[in-house]
C-alpha cells in the first residue's frame, strides 16, 4: 500500500476505489504492478476479504520465487474472470496476522463488550454512600455530640436547617437508600433531631436510641475531627474519586475505534495502559488511573498471537472458548506447510477469508472448492500435502485442549471441530458427539459403538476398567455384533434404569461417556495424541480441578473421570509417584473438600495393582 500524503489509498500503485477489476489487473499483471505486490507481501499490508482477491498476490509470490512460467500460466487462466471479478487485495494499515496467530473475539465484539457496560448500581450506590450520606451522618453526629456537651449553645434553627438539607440531599440522590432504615443509627438521630426542632421533649426510649447511637458510631468510626475519623474519611474520598469501570471502558473503547473491527489486535497493552496526561485532558479522567482487570481481560480477548500465547494470557479460559478459537485457528494452521513466511501469511489470509464466506469452508466440500482454485493449485508444490497438515492441526488441537483443561478434557463443540477435521484428514476415525443415539431410532450412533471400540482396545485390563466396573469383553462383543441397541440397554443398566436409552436421561448419557471413555480413548487410540507434559502430570491436573474451590459436583466427577483415565495410560512408577502426591496434597485440604474426595480416592487405590 503507498500513502499520497492524505490522497486515496492505492493497491499496487492504482487508487483502490473507483477503478474497474480490468484495469487493476492489467496494471498488476505489468513488471511495475507485480513489483509493488510483492512490496505488499513483504510488508503484509494489505486485506483478502475474499479468496480470489489473494490470486495476484500469488502470481507475484510465483515470479519472486523463480517460477516465471508457472506464473505467467496462471495469469492466463486467471485473464477471463479479471471483467466482473476483483483479484487484488485491498489496501490495509496493519499487516496481515502471522498464519499461527490466533484471536477469541475480533476488535468488533470486543468494542461491542465494552460498548455494554454501563453503571453498575451497588457501585454507584456505594459511591454515593461515601460522597453523600456518610459527610450527613458526620454531620448528624457532630450536633448531638454538641448537644451532649453543651445543650444551651446548641440552637433549634442549627437542627431545622439539618432535617432541610436531608430532605434536599434524599430527593436528590436515590441510589443509596441505607438512610432510610429506620433501625440504623443515622435514622435514630433523625428522629430525636425531628423531634427537638418540634419543640418536644424525646421520650425515654427515643432518648435511649440518640444515646446509643452516638456511642456506637464513635466507637466504630472515632470522634469527627479526631486522626482516626480523618483518615477514614480521607481514604473513603479517595475511593469515591476513582473512576467508574464503565467510564474506563469508554475510553479503551475510544482507543479501540481507530482498528479493524473485523480482526484482532497485536497491541492489547497499549490499548489498557493507564489513563495518559492528554487523555486526562479531554476526559476528566485522572491521569495514571490503572485500567481495570476486567476490562483488559476483554480486550485481551481480542489478541491476535500464537494458541500457546492466549492460553499463557488467560484470554482462553475454558475447553469451551478454546473450541471457538479453534474454528478461527484452523484456516491460518492450514497455511503453515507453505514454504515462506509471506506465502504462509497469504494463505492464512485467503483461509481466513475462506472461512468467512464459507463458515464449514474446512468440510470436504467447501475445502476442496477452496484448494481446487486457480491460485492455490499453482502454489500447492510450496505447501504440504493438505491432508497431512489436517491432521497434523488434528492432532495440535486435541494436544492442546487435553493438555491445558487435564479436568474438563473437549467439551461437545470442540469434538465437533475436531471431527470435521477428522474428515479432512481423510483418517478412518469417527467421534462420538452428543447426541449419543439415532433421532429415529433411539440406538446408540454408529460413532458412539466406534468410541467403545477404541475404548476397549485402549483401556482393557487398566486402571480405568477396574475403577468404573467395566467388564470390556462384553463391550466388545457388542461392537463385534454391531449391537447398538445392546450397547445402549448395556448404557441404561449401568445407570440403573434398564430399558431406557442413552438419550432418555443424564445417568444414562454419563454411563455412556465412561464406557466409551468419549473422546479422550479416541484421541489417544486412533488420532495418536501424545501430551508432551505426559500422563502423570495431566493426572495432576485434573485432581486439581476435582478440588478447585467452587467446583460444582457435576465439574468433580468429570474431573475425576479425567484422573482416572489419565492415570490408567501412566506407568506404574507414574501412577505411584501421582498417588503419593494426591496423598500429599489431600493431607493440606480444607475437612470438606477432602471429604468430598475420600470415598473416590479410596476406590481408586482399590482399583491400582
Amino acid at each position: 500500500m503507498n500513502e499520497n500524503n492524505g490522497q486515496q489509498p492505492t493497491v499496487a500503485g492504482l487508487p483502490a476505489a473507483g477503478l474497474s477489476d480490468a484495469d487493476l489487473f492489467a496494471h498488476c499483471i505489468t513488471d511495475d504492478g507485480l513489483a509493488r505486490l510483492e512490496s505488499l507481501l513483504d510488508s503484509g499490508r494489505y486485506e483478502v476479504r475474499a479468496p480470489e482477491q489473494a490470486a495476484l498476490l500469488c502470481v507475484a509470490w510465483l515470479r519472486r520465487a523463480g517460477a516465471g512460467r508457472a506464473a505467467a500460466e496462471l495469469v492466463e487462466e486467471l485473464r477471463p474472470f479479471a471483467t466482473g471479478m476483483r483479484l487484488a487485495p485491498y489496501p490495509a494499515e496493519r499487516p496481515v496476522p502471522a498464519a499461527d496467530a490466533v484471536h477469541r473475539l475480533t476488535v468488533g465484539e470486543a468494542a461491542g463488550a465494552l460498548a455494554r457496560r454501563g453503571p453498575r448500581p451497588a457501585v454507584e450506590a456505594q459511591r454515593e454512600a461515601l460522597t453523600v450520606w456518610r459527610p450527613f451522618e458526620d454531620a448528624l453526629l457532630g450536633h448531638w455530640l454538641r448537644v451532649e456537651a453543651d445543650p444551651a449553645s446548641v440552637t433549634r434553627e442549627e437542627g431545622a436547617a439539618l432535617l432541610v438539607r436531608y430532605r434536599e440531599l434524599a430527593a436528590a440522590h436515590t441510589r443509596c437508600t441505607g438512610h432510610l432504615n429506620p433501625k440504623s443509627n443515622a435514622a435514630a438521630l433523625r428522629h430525636g433531631l425531628e423531634e427537638t426542632v418540634a419543640g418536644r421533649e424525646l421520650s425515654p426510649r427515643l432518648a435511649g436510641r440518640v444515646r446509643h447511637a452516638v456511642a456506637s458510631m464513635v466507637a466504630k468510626r472515632g470522634l469527627p475531627g479526631s486522626a482516626e475519623h480523618t483518615r477514614l474519611r480521607r481514604e473513603q474520598a479517595r475511593q469515591a474519586a476513582l473512576p467508574a469501570h464503565h467510564e474506563l471502558a469508554a475510553l479503551v473503547l475510544h482507543r479501540l475505534s481507530p482498528l479493524d473491527v473485523s480482526r484482532g489486535t497485536t497491541d492489547t497493552e497499549a490499548l489498557t495502559g493507564p489513563v495518559t496526561a492528554e487523555e486526562a485532558r479531554h476526559t476528566g479522567l485522572p491521569a495514571g488511573t490503572a485500567v481495570p482487570a476486567s476490562i483488559r481481560a476483554t480486550v485481551a480477548a481480542a489478541s491476535t498471537a500464537p494458541l500457546e500465547t492466549l492460553l499463557e494470557l488467560g484470554a482462553v479460559p475454558s475447553a469451551e472458548v478454546l473450541a471457538e478459537v479453534a474454528a478461527r485457528l484452523i484456516p491460518g494452521h492450514t497455511a503453515l506447510g507453505y514454504a515462506d513466511e509471506s506465502l504462509r501469511r497469504l494463505m492464512a489470509a485467503l483461509y481466513g477469508a475462506a472461512s468467512q464466506r464459507y463458515p464449514l469452508w474446512w468440510s470436504r466440500r467447501h475445502h476442496a472448492r477452496i484448494s481446487g482454485s486457480p491460485w492455490v493449485r499453482a502454489v500447492a508444490p510450496w505447501g504440504d500435502d493438505p491432508v497431512e497438515q489436517a491432521r497434523s492441526t488434528l492432532r495440535m488441537l486435541a494436544e492442546v485442549c487435553v493438555q491445558a483443561f487435564p479436568g474438563s478434557g473437549p467439551p461437545n463443540l470442540f469434538v465437533l471441530v475436531l471431527a470435521a477435521l477428522v474428515r479432512q484428514a481423510e483418517l478412518p476415525v469417527r467421534l462420538a458427539a452428543e447426541p449419543f443415539t439415532d433421532a429415529y431410532s433411539g440406538m446408540a450412533t454408529p460413532e458412539l459403538l466406534a468410541a467403545a471400540h477404541a475404548a476397549a482396545e485402549l483401556l482393557d485390563g487398566t486402571v480405568y476398567e477396574r475403577y468404573h466396573g467395566i467388564d470390556y469383553a462384553v463391550v466388545r462383543e457388542l461392537v463385534a455384533a454391531g449391537d447398538r441397541h445392546g450397547f445402549s440397554l448395556l448404557c441404561a443398566a449401568r445407570a440403573g434404569q434398564p430399558g431406557l436409552s442413552p438419550a432418555t436421561g443424564p445417568a444414562v448419557v454419563e454411563q455412556a461417556r465412561i464406557l466409551t471413555a468419549s473422546p479422550l480413548a479416541t484421541l489417544v487410540r486412533d488420532v495418536g495424541i501424545v501430551p508432551r507434559a505426559g500422563w502423570d502430570d495431566l493426572a495432576r491436573g485434573a485432581f486439581t480441578a476435582a478440588v478447585r474451590r467452587g467446583a460444582t459436583g457435576r465439574d468433580v466427577a468429570i474431573a475425576w473421570q479425567r484422573l482416572v483415565f489419565h492415570l490408567s495410560l501412566c506407568d506404574a512408577h507414574g501412577r505411584a509417584r501421582v498417588l503419593a502426591w494426591i496423598d500429599d496434597r489431600t493431607a493440606r485440604l480444607p475437612a470438606r473438600a477432602a471429604g468430598r474426595v475420600a470415598g473416590p480416592l479410596a476406590r481408586l487405590r482399590l482399583a491400582v495393582p
